[in-house]
């Protein structure tokens, strides 16, 4: 049975929760005529530490709190990938996102698709940028509840049957409101919540459990024998030097690719300037800090005996949560894993229904939509992407969801050329660039189902096998056929679209001021 300080706790923080999403209209100026730009982005005016909350909140998920020591638990210091990920991913955020911010707010551009769009003067590819990234995020969407569930589960706050399905909707259901009303300020305002639960939460339990298990080094020891004792042959929590390729490509993939997604943008184009982004990306290391401790904690697990089901290794850190902690602080970290979903959640929702509104809408259907239409469109969208994640959840097996989205890291990796080198350069051609996706799409989506859903293949190369992650080898394939038809398009003399964003067509080296050429 559950106990009593365990639900109050639980309630008490998705209670505050929902009121502060509430308070969310009086950041909202009332003297502003409706626009997809203060909707979605919050009139592009957040500061350094709303956007750290937000970005933060944003980037590291409530699934992604779940996997991660789930992957650790199952598989030892191979989940452990996503560190060194998250820590390549803050220097290209930090070269990154402050000049396309720049180019966005200069033209007015609330997605990537829009950039893309103006850079190469492509509708075509501006919709595939677009409907990749609104396909790459659905299933991202449905993996928060995921998340959610399996904790829950785990700490038996959540009922079998329809008393579960009713308790996941209600706590979408004041988000929702919140969301449709708000836009972007609402789960701006809940992030603030997400980060102090988030990291109160985990710096409590390791606190707690460390002690329990003798301490770092005597906890790593056990881990250790209960790995080799009932974990898969290539599992240790030291990591194998045949490891070493899938490793190394799992959190350099992983890096490229999450700076593409739909949300992770929302979030950066809501900042209040270039500077702003610079300074949030040399603080969002500490979420990574973060990330690692939730790693311990599937250490922990290990240690501590913790039994997961079969298939559901992500409940782990949850049963471990339930059977080492205090029933009111238990109760908080679940409240911390619940409210962790909610924010990536709704920035999701808000991302799809602006690329769906600016790329497809009025691209294609009415291009003579008012903001005012705009806006409403996109609330529309939006609560739909949440209803269909809830539907998605409830009517397909949780490694469906799984599968798809780890298709759609995949395929969010296939516009990063598209995106990225079309800030420095124009060199590829949108044509070239279109060939690159589909044959990047194709073949990253036949590498992962022909080996079962596995993020890693197999190559061989100079007579030895490698094994790599299968998003980052379609992405060098899609890079080879972008610049091989290029070079063939520009030989018999194929036009390129206008470009509308004043960036330099070509990568130019800088000379120092009253400096000439070097000599050596």
């Amino acid at each position: 049975m559950t106990e009593g300080a365990m639900l109050i706790a639980f309630v008490s923080v998705i209670g505050g929760t929902s009121l502060l999403a509430l308070t969310a209209r009086r950041f909202q100026r009332r003297d502003t005529l409706p626009s997809l730009e203060g909707w979605a982005l919050a009139d592009r005016g957040l500061g350094p530490v709303w956007t750290w909350l937000l970005l933060g909140g944003t980037v590291f998920t409530a699934y992604t709190f779940a996997a991660v020591p789930g992957l650790v638990y199952g598989q030892g210091a191979y989940g452990f990938f996503a560190l060194p990920y998250t820590v390549i991913v803050w220097p290209l955020a930090f070269l990154l996102l402050p000049r396309l911010w720049s180019v966005a707010r200069r033209h007015g551009y609330v997605t990537a698709a829009d950039f893309v769009r103006g850079r190469y003067g492509s509708p075509p590819l501006a919709l595939v940028v677009a409907l990749t990234g609104i396909l790459a995020t659905m299933p991202y969407l449905a993996l928060q509840l995921l998340g959610i569930r399996a904790m829950l589960t785990a700490g038996g706050l959540y009922p079998r049957g329809a008393a579960g399905d009713l308790l996941m909707v209600a706590l979408f259901a004041g988000l929702a409101v919140a969301t449709y009303h708000h836009g972007l300020r609402a789960p701006t305002v809940i992030s603030a919540m997400k980060g102090a639960a988030i990291f109160c939460s985990v710096c409590a339990a390791v606190a707690l459990v460390l002690p329990r298990l003798g301490g770092p080094g005597a906890m790593f020891e056990t881990a250790a024998r209960e790995l080799a004792a009932r974990g898969p042959a290539d599992a240790s929590v030291a990591l194998a030097a045949d490891q070493h390729a899938a490793y190394a490509s799992l959190a350099l993939g992983s890096a490229l690719a999450l700076l593409m997604y739909p949300h992770v943008l929302t979030a950066a184009f809501a900042a209040s300037g270039p500077d702003t982004l610079r300074r949030v990306s040399l603080a969002l290391p500490a979420w990574t800090g973060v990330l690692g401790l939730f790693g311990v904690l599937g250490i922990a697990a290990l240690a501590a005996g913790v039994d997961a089901p079969r298939g559901a290794a992500e409940s782990a850190v949850g049963m471990l949560v339930d059977d080492l902690m205090p029933a009111a602080l238990a109760g908080l970290v679940f409240g911390a894993f619940a409210v962790g979903a909610l924010v990536p959640a709704a920035v999701m929702s808000i991302a799809a229904a602006t690329s769906f509104v600016r790329n497809v809408y009025v691209e294609y259907v009415h291009p003579t939509a008012t903001p005012k239409r705009q806006v409403r469109i996109a609330r529309v969208v939006s609560l739909t992407a949440k209803v269909g994640a809830v539907a998605f959840v409830f009517g397909l097996r949780d490694q469906d969801a799984i599968n798809l989205q780890l298709l759609g890291g995949i395929w969010i990796l296939q516009i990063f050329p598209a995106v990225v080198v079309g800030l420095f350069t124009r060199r590829l051609h949108h044509r070239a660039l279109l060939a690159g996706w589909a044959t990047g799409m194709a073949a990253g989506t036949y590498l992962v189902v022909h080996e079962g859903f596995s993020p890693v293949v197999l190559f061989g190369v100079g007579g030895h096998e490698l094994e790599v992650y299968a998003g980052l080898a379609a992405l060098v394939l899609n890079f080879a056929v972008a610049v091989t038809v290029t070079a063939a398009l520009d030989r018999i003399g194929t036009p390129r679209g206008g470009d509308a964003t004043a960036l330099p067509s070509r990568l130019t080296a800088r000379r120092h001021p009253g400096g000439g050429a070097s000599s050596s």
